[in-house]
């Protein structure tokens, strides 16, 4: 009978093989991250300073994206494209899978940004426009920065769940973390130990980003506004 947690299977090969995966995650991670949350900004901008129909669009998008589970999403994009009948789109299966996230955490950052924006104070725009500013340099200098900050929290928590939704990518082939501790699992049929060892991965990933989160939000706090840590 095989050992429980055997420090030789651990190390010479349960490690190696699910730092495979980590680093395919961290490619899906950190630029769905980082484009997500810079569209979700522009998003949410146009959800409450855009033109009636841009309004409408745009909150049309969040309504379906948000509405629609995240691995129906990215079913789509890799199975459900390429038989679209004048389209034939193939995507590669990190291309589906990082599409997917983008799109998925943008649409709900946008969500964020959008109630942020709507508890700034109309007087700071109407004293912005006495100052002789236009309406998007206003948005730009004025509205936008605060609201940066004052959804930081929650755009973080989506982050956050970007790391655990990641898992998803090998629906479509993307082969990353949890990808990877599957495929070890069928060929070793050592489960608690493999997935034990995946879960722990997560676990120091989320505590990394809830760290750098926490980093971003002190360094962008403003000396004598809200509560100070």
């Amino acid at each position: 009978m095989l050992d429980f947690l055997d420090p030789t299977f651990i190390f010479d090969r349960a490690i190696p093989y699910l730092n495979q995966g980590l680093l395919m995650s961290l490619g899906l991670i950190v630029p769905a991250s980082l484009i997500g949350g810079f569209i979700g900004v522009v998003m949410g901008v146009l959800r409450v300073f855009g033109s009636p129909w841009i309004r409408r669009s745009v909150d049309s998008i969040v309504a379906v994206i948000r509405g629609v589970p995240l691995t129906v999403q990215l079913m789509i994009l890799y199975f459900g494209l390429p038989s679209v009948p004048g389209l034939k789109i193939y995507l590669s299966p990190y291309a589906a899978a990082l599409i997917g996230f983008i799109v998925c955490t943008a649409s709900y950052q946008s969500e964020y940004v959008r109630g942020t924006l709507l508890s700034i104070r109309q007087g700071q725009i109407k004293a912005a426009q006495a100052l002789g500013m236009t309406r998007w340099q206003t948005i730009r200098s004025v509205i936008v920065p605060q609201a940066i900050r004052r959804a930081l929290p929650g755009c973080g928590n989506e982050i956050i769940y970007l790391v655990k939704y990641s898992s998803l990518a090998y629906i479509v082939t993307c082969i990353e973390l949890t990808g990877e501790a599957k495929i070890l699992v069928s060929r070793t049929f050592r489960p608690t130990e493999v997935y034990l060892i995946a879960a722990c991965y997560y676990l120091v990933m989320v505590s990394a980003a809830t760290w750098l989160l926490a980093r971003l939000e002190k360094a962008l706090a403003i000396p004598g506004f809200g509560v100070q840590k």
